[in-house]
């Protein structure tokens, strides 16, 4: 059974005071739900599980019918640090869970094509993540101001979610990084942290994060159809 958890707990924090980016409106829907249609239409997953904010159920519940959302799907309360709401939405998946995806309800763009590829590389390794060649120069600045030394882009790669995982990987590796009173950005460190080996998945579309405003015209644009 694959089960995905949808972190859709997070402030939103660099979008402006009193705004929450996953009720935005992008391409006539707001961005969690494009997020939750993805996983709702995808054959690859069995259920949702959604992490979200102390007094956000009943919006989701309302989307949920408003969009028609029919896989069967539950909700949890998030943590303090995004490490802790996926350790929540861990503790409820069903018994019969063998993969999680986890994905971040901010990034609608993963479509079912990149769900299946993380699946697969995640029953080969143990654990897969979304991600991207590096195609910019990165430069190194030790103050913020000048350029220190120019960084080699050929082994540089940009991890997004889904991040994929056989269920038992990433319970063991949250756990170590608990347990140590560790703080991660994204699962993929914590099984840095136990040695566990991570596979690539390329992306061959645009999987963009709305992280500030600038973001939703270019996923309005591949939403309606740009990036074909």
């Amino acid at each position: 059974m694959v089960s995905a958890v949808i972190v859709a707990a997070g402030q939103g924090t660099r979008m402006g005071p009193g705004v929450d980016k996953l009720f935005l409106e992008v391409a006539g829907r707001p961005v969690v739900a494009h997020t939750w249609a993805q996983f709702d239409a995808a054959g690859c997953v069995d259920e949702i599980v959604l992490v979200v904010r102390e007094g956000m159920r009943g919006a989701f519940e309302e989307l949920a019918r408003q969009h028609g959302f029919r896989k069967p799907h539950r909700f949890v309360l998030g943590g303090k640090e995004r490490q802790d709401s996926v350790w929540n939405g861990l503790a409820t998946l069903s018994l019969q869970t063998e993969i999680v995806v986890i994905q971040d309800g901010a990034r609608p763009c993963a479509d079912e094509a990149l769900i299946a590829a993380t699946i697969a590389a995640a029953r080969r390794t143990g654990a897969a993540v979304a991600a991207q060649r590096v195609t910019d120069t990165i430069k190194e600045s030790d103050g913020g101001t000048r350029i220190t030394r120019n960084v080699d882009r050929a082994r540089l790669w940009s991890v997004q979610t889904p991040q994929t995982f056989r269920v038992e990987v990433i319970r063991r590796a949250l756990a170590a990084v608990r347990e140590r009173g560790l703080h991660v950005t994204d699962d993929t460190a914590a099984c840095e942290w136990i040695g566990q080996p991570v596979e690539l998945v390329e992306g061959i579309t645009p999987n963009p994060k709305v992280t500030t405003p600038a973001d939703l015209p270019y996923i309005e644009w591949l939403m309606r159809g740009g990036g074909d």
